[in-house]
């Protein structure tokens, strides 16, 4: 296991009304591929300690996007109270299967659910800064405009990037897909692709059904995928 590290907040920005992006400085940072993730420890001036995992959000650095959880003990912390000074404990990168490395050739297919759009946003980053030439398409589920992630850099053009928004209750006033659940529709036809599913675990385990219903290769669907925690 990888040893504990102090990391300084040098930069926070908020994505919407519950989700803040936290970047900071850690001095030894051997590096990660988009995809892995961190450990984040606090510890209280009486000795008490909460760790939770958050996934790495971009290609370089150690840059984390927390969606506040009401009455967590780590979330709210991080997205109301941290400011750029302040130092945490954290630990990684961990996790080696639900990654995506720049030189592979097989077009992309990425489906995100909520807050699962991070480790997919550091893919399509990852993409953006090794300057691949990958097919990539994402398909991102949310449940109302004002929950989106990352929404200006998701508007912008970016070559070899499809985006398409799900909206699953509210959607905004023109848009072409009515709000619903994620449909075989939404996700195809794609062609034989590289899957990676990020979301709740409901969420996710509805549309990896999906991706096999498309006659996708369940070798090659990766899933990840999180649940009520506490924070």
């Amino acid at each position: 296991m990888t040893r504990w590290r102090v990391a300084r907040l040098v930069k926070v920005r908020d994505e919407n009304p519950s989700a803040r992006t936290l970047v900071f400085d850690v001095p030894g940072w051997p590096g990660h591929l988009a995809g892995q993730h961190v450990d984040v420890k606090l510890t209280a001036e009486d000795g008490y300690s909460a760790r939770r995992s958050y996934s790495l959000a971009g290609p370089e650095g150690v840059e984390l996007t927390v969606q506040r959880v009401p009455d967590g003990e780590v979330s709210p912390y991080l997205t109301l109270d941290m400011e750029p000074g302040d130092e945490l404990e954290l630990r990684g990168p961990v996790g080696g299967w639900f990654v995506w490395r720049p030189d592979g050739p097989a077009p992309v297919l990425l489906v995100a659910g909520g807050a699962g759009i991070v480790p997919l946003m550091a893919m399509v980053r990852a993409r953006r800064a090794a300057g691949a030439d990958t097919p990539f398409r994402l398909v991102y589920a949310v449940r109302s405009p004002e929950r989106l992630y990352y929404a200006d850099e998701l508007a912008r053009p970016d070559p070899g990037v499809s985006v398409s928004l799900a909206y699953t209750r509210r959607a905004p006033e023109g848009h072409p897909r009515p709000p619903g659940r994620l449909t075989a529709a939404d996700l195809g036809p794609y062609g034989e692709a590289d899957c990676y599913v990020c979301g709740p675990t409901g969420f996710v385990e509805a549309a990896a059904a999906l991706l096999v219903e498309l006659g996708h290769d369940p070798a090659r669907i990766k899933t990840e995928r999180f649940g009520p925690t506490g924070d």
